[in-house]
């Protein structure tokens, strides 16, 4: 399936890149005694990654970009390491409802469990699940996660604060880009197929349209006739001025509605639901930035 292709430029990218080279390699090699952290999708896994180094050893059970998370059944091995974990961390908001069921039976006293959701206050009904894609929401869960850590191994305190003062410096460019599209773009009327990137939609300014249809999509319902022949009118009165679609969740009605987009001319924004192998979140949100700058910069009004 096609994915959102990530790139970023040298002027805003090299110190970007420096930082998390020093994290990826300070990660690289875990210390004996390390914090066994597992973490349900692999953003909020490089994120404990970026934060604790050597000191910790990580691991995802969300990885492949090429499937759909939502179709995702826990095998064993996910119950072992759950187990042995000291910090666990999931999303919450019926994203990864295993998880809980997990947790229920596999106890620990020891075990310490960030529920991304909860933690942030962001539990209410009807919110966006997608909580990743919201660029306020990594650097308030890395203090949590970074404090979580603290607590775990005191030795080690001064030296997660230190990443913790890291990981926030990386993602200011991520601010910075999202300032200067939103004083371009603001006001900008686009579409999605399911609200993957509501958030970040949103906090670029964009108009987003044919929400009840995206609901449906996400809630694995069929959208109504109502909704279908909207979303249809919006792509052939070219209304919107882009077409935003998870790569990792295909279905027979999306692809229709994106070939109606491209007759009509319209550029498409692929995006995934998980960070690419052998990326971090940070290159990973600004690579998503990138795709919809330039969708926005050759749409036709």
């Amino acid at each position: 399936m096609a994915r959102a292709r990530i790139s970023t430029t040298t002027s805003r990218s090299d110190g970007l890149a420096r930082l998390l080279v020093l994290l990826a390699l300070l990660a690289a090699w875990p210390a004996a005694g390390a914090i066994r952290i597992v973490a349900a999708e692999n953003f909020y896994g490089d994120l404990a990654a970026q934060l604790a180094g050597p000191q910790a050893s990580v691991s995802s059970v969300l990885t492949n970009p090429n499937t759909d998370p939502h179709l995702f059944e826990a095998v064993p091995s996910t119950a072992r390491a759950l187990a042995a974990a000291d910090l666990v961390i999931y999303n919450g908001l019926g994203y990864d409802p295993w998880m809980k069921r997990l947790l229920a039976g596999t106890p620990s006293a020891r075990r310490r469990v960030i529920e991304v959701a909860a933690a942030l206050h962001r539990d209410q009904p009807g919110t966006n699940p997608h909580l990743w894609y919201d660029p306020t929401v990594m650097p308030a869960l890395a203090r949590i996660v970074s404090a979580q850590l603290q607590a775990v191994d005191p030795n080690h305190a001064a030296y997660f604060g230190q990443q913790l003062e890291r990981f926030l410096e990386s993602m200011r460019p991520i601010d910075t880009r999202i300032a200067g599209l939103r004083g371009r773009f603001a006001g900008t009327p686009v579409t999605a197929t399911e609200p993957l990137a509501g958030d970040l939609a949103a906090a670029v300014g964009l108009e987003m349209l044919n929400g009840p249809f995206q609901l449906a999509v996400m809630n694995n319902t069929e959208p109504g006739a109502r909704e279908v022949a909207e979303f249809e009118r919006s792509l052939r009165t070219r209304r919107v001025r882009l077409v935003i679609y998870n790569s990792q969740a295909l279905s027979g009605a999306v692809e229709r509605l994106l070939g109606i987009a491209r007759e009509s001319g319209i550029p498409l924004v692929a995006m995934s639901e998980t960070v690419p192998p052998g990326m971090h979140y940070q290159q990973w949100l600004l690579g998503e930035l990138d795709s919809l700058e330039r969708a926005l910069s050759v749409a036709r009004p």
